[in-house]
């Protein structure tokens, strides 16, 4: 039995029935030629979403992305580094002395998972800091997520892999040349490095990465024309600046610059954060048609649950698997 059939014949009540009428309601808005847009928060990429994403994005069911610069990044140290990585399975015995046991290894722990320092975060900063000095010579400015697909393009990372590249969704992404936006990139471990090294004059200027209000900018000029009598879907796995930010485009384009845009299509999250007041992850979608980002008649789910078991899921029963 398929994962789409299994879905469909078990999962009939409360949260496992709103993964059937969200996977059913993407499948018709792919079906009938929508957009969907996916937001990535949490840590998606160490939890190896790639492996289903991946494909999602080479079969065309996701046309753009907006995620941390945590997800940006830990895809491609997943895709160096997956031999050096190391599981924890007993992560919630560990007492602070186990803890700062990792930090003496540079492992760098995200819940069962440690991202190994040397192997991953700093031998994809000397790939990148070429690439920023580079730029920066040139007088060109790129986002952040550029730069990643500049070291894959070029093949600058391909003697380090060690996963199947089919199995990392950067490199779908990267080849299918799809439109990422990244809000707070700062707050990343590669962002740090490239504040850090403006600040110790390895790259003289900030201005070499461009910056998020221009992350804006570009989503808003991405929106505007992928929309026409309807608005793109919006698939939010987590909740923060990743779901956020891409969601306020709508407002702006309609009331801050007074154009005429539809309103999301659809809208589905993924989030364990219980629904609470003052929250924007634990907000529920209603609250979402008082600020002009959906309507009463958009299609909205939520599934509380956990986004590493419920978002594969989906995809699996999408891409038929």
């Amino acid at each position: 039995m398929k994962t789409n059939e299994f879905i469909s014949r078990h999962f009939r009540h409360f949260n496992a029935a709103v993964v059937v009428d969200a996977a059913r309601a993407y499948e018709e808005l792919i079906g009938s030629g929508g957009t969907m847009f996916m937001t990535l928060a949490g840590a998606m990429s160490t939890a190896e979403l790639g492996l289903s994403l991946a494909e999602m994005i080479r079969r065309g069911k996701v046309h753009a992305i907006c995620c941390t610069g945590a997800n940006l990044e830990e895809d491609v140290f997943n895709l160096v580094a997956h031999d050096h990585y190391e599981r924890l399975p007993h992560y919630r015995d560990l007492t602070p002395d186990d803890e700062e046991a990792l930090l003496a290894r540079q492992l760098n722990r995200v819940t069962d998972t440690c991202i190994p320092e040397e192997e991953a975060m700093r031998a994809i900063e000397h790939v990148l800091l070429d690439l920023w000095r580079r730029a920066e010579s040139r007088g060109e400015r790129y986002f952040p997520h550029e730069f990643f697909f500049q070291a894959i393009r070029e093949g600058k990372l391909e003697d380090a892999y060690q996963i199947d590249p089919a199995e990392s969704w950067m490199v779908a992404a990267c080849e299918a040349e799809l439109p990422i936006f990244v809000p707070g990139w700062e707050d990343s471990t590669l962002g740090n490095i490239f504040a850090a090294r403006v600040i110790d004059g390895r790259v003289k200027s900030a201005t070499t990465m461009r910056s998020g209000i221009e992350y804006m900018v570009a989503l808003a000029d991405w929106y505007s024309n992928v929309s026409g009598d309807r608005g793109p879907g919006f698939f939010q796995i987590g909740g923060g600046i990743a779901g956020d930010f891409p969601i306020c485009v709508v407002p702006m384009l309609n009331q801050d610059l007074r154009r005429d845009v539809p309103v999301w299509s659809y809208f589905c999250q993924i989030s364990d954060s219980t629904t609470s007041y003052g929250s924007y992850s634990g907000a529920i979608p209603n609250e979402k048609i008082t600020w002009g980002k959906l309507s009463k008649d958009t299609p909205r789910f939520v599934v509380e649950s956990d986004a590493t078991i419920v978002a594969p899921l989906i995809f699996a029963y999408l891409l038929g698997w």
